[in-house]
């Protein structure tokens, strides 16, 4: 490990590859706001302890 920052400078960064998914049904679905059809959705949890979402673009939300 380089004692400074800029010790490791002029050096290839190591990137992790993506990973596959375990099984041919397991599928990513991204979530967008219902509003404006924004991809930039957080997930919260609700009053009760359900799940709720956010638009961080628009501020909408809904569960």
């Amino acid at each position: 490990m380089p004692a400074s920052i800029l010790d490791g400078a002029g050096r290839p960064i190591a990137v992790a590859a993506p990973r596959r998914a375990a099984a041919p049904f397991a599928a990513i679905t991204l979530l967008t706001c219902p509003s404006c059809g924004s991809s930039h959705v957080a997930q919260v949890l609700g009053d009760n302890g359900g799940v709720s979402y956010v638009c961080t673009a628009c501020g909408h939300s809904w569960s």
